[in-house]
């Protein structure tokens, strides 16, 4: 079958379209012919070897598939971890949900996702509660476009989004934000503060690290939450305990993976966002799709923050 695979790790450059065996489906999993896969910031993190979870080599990048069960012929989503840029993919059984008719690839393998992690930031880490205020860093991207909308569903009060430029800004209006504003770490908290009528914000959920992170830490409200679930810059940040103490504030990270254990709290999730999606409620973004043998080029597109939405690769039909 043909794949993207790394030999070694680093730029662009590593991922290779090779021929290579197809895999076999281990106990308790199944083998997906895929479809398309999704591409991820963690994938760029992950071919540097600077992801949460070290690699080993040689890898088949890729961590989310759409696709057909070759034992029962059911189209699927599913999680596999990794192998996801190749024409075919093992995953475990339990992490393997139904496609509903009618629902575009780009959307399943976004949903899967991005959408559990935007659906999880706000009920199972920030725990936002009726009409608190929401900041959603990167609001045009692929969980923050759906962080956005999901917003007034989940009971948030005023939606606040960041983007880097006035394209992305616009589409985040489009999308639900009732503000949105320039992401740049400089004076960010300042501006936070103002799209807030100003008052300091009650929620962040907030992927880049470094000074974005510390500037949306300051616009925080007494028992403000932030929730950090993706480091996209690759800056690190302290957090020190007396600057908690002193505005009772909470620092909360979040990793999808870690509800591979907790199929439940996937697949009801999972659920209620394809309902909404078929009740006209939810849209994705669809930010690029590129065939598979430009894995290399579609790296390139993410990392230089051109893109938005849900970036695809199209493996076979």
């Amino acid at each position: 079958m043909w794949a993207i695979q790394m030999r070694e790790f680093g730029g662009p450059e590593v991922l290779e379209h090779v021929e290579i065996d197809r895999p076999v489906a281990g106990q308790g999993e199944v083998l997906v012919r895929v479809a398309a896969a999704g591409l991820n910031f963690a994938d760029t993190h992950r071919r540097e070897n600077a992801y949460v979870e070290k690699a080993a080599l040689p890898l088949v990048p890729g961590s989310e598939v759409v696709g057909v069960r070759e034992d029962t012929g059911e189209r699927v989503v599913a999680l596999c971890g990794s192998g996801g840029y190749a024409e075919y993919a093992t995953a475990p059984e339990h992490l393997c949900f139904p496609v509903p008719e009618g629902v575009e690839d780009a959307t399943a393998l976004a949903l899967l996702l991005q959408g559990l992690t935007a659906w999880h930031l706000y009920r199972t880490q920030g725990r936002v509660a009726d009409g608190e205020s929401v900041v959603v860093i990167s609001g045009a991207g692929g969980v923050g476009s759906l962080a956005v909308q999901l917003g007034k569903a989940m009971g948030a009060g005023r939606v606040i989004a960041t983007a880097s430029s006035e394209e992305k800004r616009e589409l985040c209006l489009e999308l639900g934000a009732d503000a949105a504003i320039d992401g740049s770490p400089e004076n960010l908290s300042e501006r936070l503060l103002e799209a807030n009528g100003g008052a300091p914000v009650d929620v962040v959920f907030e992927m880049a690290g470094g000074e974005v992170f510390d500037a949306c830490k300051g616009a925080l409200a007494p028992f403000g939450r932030m929730v950090a679930y993706g480091i996209s810059s690759k800056q690190v940040n302290t957090v020190r305990t007396g600057s908690l103490l002193k505005r009772s504030h909470s620092v909360i990270g979040f990793w999808l993976f870690h509800m591979l254990d907790r199929p439940a709290w996937m697949g009801d999730a999972l659920a209620d966002l394809f309902a909404r999606a078929g009740r006209g409620e939810l849209r994705v973004v669809v930010g690029g799709v590129w065939p598979l043998a430009r894995a290399r080029e579609a790296q390139e597109a993410l990392t230089s923050r051109r893109t938005r939405g849900k970036l695809v690769l199209a493996v076979g039909g």
